[in-house]
């Protein structure tokens, strides 16, 4: 019986026999590769959302819940990691543009149920 969805990526997650990018010479080595960082990114931005809740839960008002200023620094801080990574800056601004859009909206709900 195969192993539940959650389990195969956990595994892959701590699988110190991955090929390197650079000395990958299958597509199976890649998509293996790809599917394993897939699961730690999943993992860190579900870790992530667990401060988002933090902060719908210490917030003292809902209109603190929405903050432009730090939405554009954190932007800004992912735009600096991903120049110092070589990651195209423009990508990482438009996924982190859509996060922390999606963050704030969790966070509203979250601030309402408290208030519920």
């Amino acid at each position: 019986m195969a192993k539940p969805r959650a389990l195969r990526y956990g595994r892959a997650m701590q699988d110190d026999s991955l090929v390197a990018a650079q000395d990958c010479t299958t597509m199976q080595e890649v998509r293996v590769g790809i599917d394993a960082l897939d699961a730690q990114i999943v993992t860190l931005l579900a870790r992530r959302m667990r401060y988002i809740e933090a902060a719908a839960r210490i917030k003292p008002s809902r209109d603190t819940v929405r903050d432009e200023w730090r939405k554009a620094q954190v932007i800004d801080h992912a735009a600096d990691v991903a120049r110092a990574t070589d990651f195209p800056e423009q990508l990482v601004r438009a996924v982190y543009e859509v996060l922390v859009e999606g963050s704030i909206a969790h966070e509203f709900v979250r601030f309402d149920q408290r208030t519920a």
